[in-house]
């Protein structure tokens, strides 16, 4: 049973960019949050597959094409891989959400089979799919139940931008990931900074530390209506949701403990979505103009192989 919220965190853009909301520290039986969270993004893949942000249309229009998010990716993840292609290889997309970044890797020669628990996220990702000419294959369940699930072993795991903060148990999780890579397999990680989520994202004249940093096993609840999209947000009916954040070292360590080995640690200064009102656009990404651009990582990338 959820217990009612305590010690109120307003948050204009919450960390996972997905709008505005209240956020409240709670207690929650995971069968309960992982329902929530279904629901609601059964409805944000209605306003996101309907936006122009993540313009579906112009994918299928242009066979060439490849998301920002994986555009991004790519050169790091490929500098990993044997013969630094994606081609022939088979790969798992973890949280692929509606399959703009899944069809983006079956693009580049990959074999790739897509993994969401959103029914509705993976009816738009295999119109998407049959309507652009890709072959992928999309299995619904939990992050954590994919090894199981998807019934093979591939040679790389993907996962990127805006997906740790819906996984509620890091040990299951990077299990998980190694349950699903072969010898040799490369996992591949990047999101959003923890150190994100603890800045003040209601004063647009200063960047300060005001939130946890070490979230544990606490439990974020978020009544959100907004969107970071420019889809129409009076479509999100299921608005509540249920998040845990984890320090780097959380994360890191799980991957280790699962039995990976890490290659790669890096942390950045760019976001794919605006997180504080201070951000300006660069490019394609987002980034803290100066002096805070030097001061704050916004972004981290993990690589890990399996031996």
């Amino acid at each position: 049973m959820t217990t009612p919220p305590t010690s109120p965190e307003p948050c204009s853009v919450d960390p996972a960019g997905r709008g505005f909301g209240l956020i409240h520290e709670v207690q929650i039986e995971h069968a309960a949050a992982f329902a929530a969270n279904r629901t609601n993004w059964d409805d944000r893949a209605k306003v996101h597959a309907a936006s122009q942000t993540y313009d579906l249309e112009g994918l299928i229009a242009d066979p060439h094409r490849v998301s920002d998010v994986v555009a991004h990716d790519l050169p790091v993840l490929t500098a990993y891989l044997p013969g630094g292609s994606l081609d022939g290889l088979d790969l798992v997309h973890l949280q692929c959400h509606i399959g703009t970044d899944t069809l983006s890797m079956a693009r580049q020669g990959a074999r790739v089979t897509g993994v969401d628990n959103s029914t509705a996220s993976l009816d738009v990702a295999r119109e998407l799919a049959g309507r652009a000419g890709a072959d992928i294959r999309y299995v619904e369940c939990d992050v954590t139940e994919a090894a199981t699930a998807v019934e093979e072993q591939v040679d790389v795991v993907y996962t990127s931008i805006g997906t740790i903060c819906w996984v509620r148990d890091l040990t299951a999780w990077a299990r998980t990931i190694a349950g699903l890579l072969r010898p040799g397999g490369v996992f591949y990680f990047r999101d959003s900074h923890p150190m994100l989520a603890t800045l003040d994202d209601l004063d647009p004249t200063d960047v300060r530390v005001l939130h946890r940093y070490f979230g544990g096993d606490v439990t974020l609840h978020i009544d959100n209506e907004g969107t970071c999209t420019d889809g129409d947000p009076s479509l999100i009916e299921h608005t509540h949701s249920y998040e845990w954040h984890y320090a780097m070292s959380e994360t890191v360590q799980s991957l280790l403990d699962a039995g990976l080995r890490l290659r790669l640690m890096a942390e950045g200064r760019t976001l794919d979505w605006q997180a504080l009102a201070q951000m300006v656009p660069e490019g394609a990404d987002w980034v803290l103009p100066a002096p805070w651009a030097d001061r704050v990582p916004l972004s981290y990338t993990l690589i890990a192989t399996k031996d």
